[in-house]
């Protein structure tokens, strides 16, 4: 079954627990909780302070951590009750320490990829990691249109892990919504990260109801 994460990124700043208590009730599986630095990313968002009143309102938190040196973080986002917590490739020197240190911490470990990142640095550290979130956008901003060469790279991880027999997570975040779902799933996507699309639906459960019959018709 399809995992669906609302981003927080996309919520009414005003409004923020009303609104993960909405995405809770319409049937989302996890908050994903986008952390970022003005230095990894061109943005600044949210940090643990946050993310420890977030994860108390219905919806386990999947945090995405868009920083440098984000091995130093770690531990205050797993004390902040967050469940999922995921690090770029591209931003630790030291990938297997990075995940080691999530995993000890009593999290579930990701490693994410930008658009233009090589799968293959997923391939030493397969069995060290419990997702790989695919940037099929480049990180910093919502609301930006998906980047189709990324579909790809879905499948390409999808058959590394199905050849490695690892069962990870393959997570999706970027121009995602019920026209590009179907496209995402059938690459290998198991969880969709949903912004601006889905926040802005008139319907927030009618959005991640169509996304699941979407998923349950390539089953059958």
């Amino acid at each position: 079954m399809i995992k669906i994460a609302p981003s927080l990124l996309a919520a009414d700043y005003l409004r923020i627990g009303d609104e993960i208590r909405r995405m809770a009730g319409a049937g989302a599986d996890y908050l994903h909780y986008d952390v970022m630095d003005g230095s990894f990313v061109p943005n600044i968002s949210f940090g643990q302070d946050l993310a420890k009143r977030a994860a108390t309102c219905g919806l386990p938190v999947d945090a995405h951590l868009m920083i440098v040196n984000p091995e130093k973080y770690v531990d205050a986002f797993a004390e902040a009750g967050c469940k999922i917590i995921t690090v770029h490739a591209e931003a630790t020197n030291h990938l297997h320490r990075a995940l080691q240190q999530i995993r000890a911490a009593g999290c579930l470990a990701g490693v994410a990829l930008n658009p233009a990142t090589s799968p293959e640095c997923l391939r030493y550290v397969l069995g060290d990691f419990d997702l790989a979130l695919v940037m099929t956008v480049n990180p910093g901003f919502g609301g930006q249109k998906l980047i189709p060469g990324c579909v790809k790279k879905i499948t390409e991880i999808r058959r590394m892990l199905d050849g490695a027999g690892c069962d990870a997570i393959i997570e999706v975040d970027g121009g995602v919504n019920t026209d590009t779902a179907p496209m995402l799933m059938k690459a290998g996507a198991t969880m969709l990260v949903a912004g601006s699309a889905l926040y802005g639906a008139p319907d927030a459960k009618a959005f991640i109801d169509t996304i699941r019959r979407q998923s349950d018709d390539m089953l059958h």
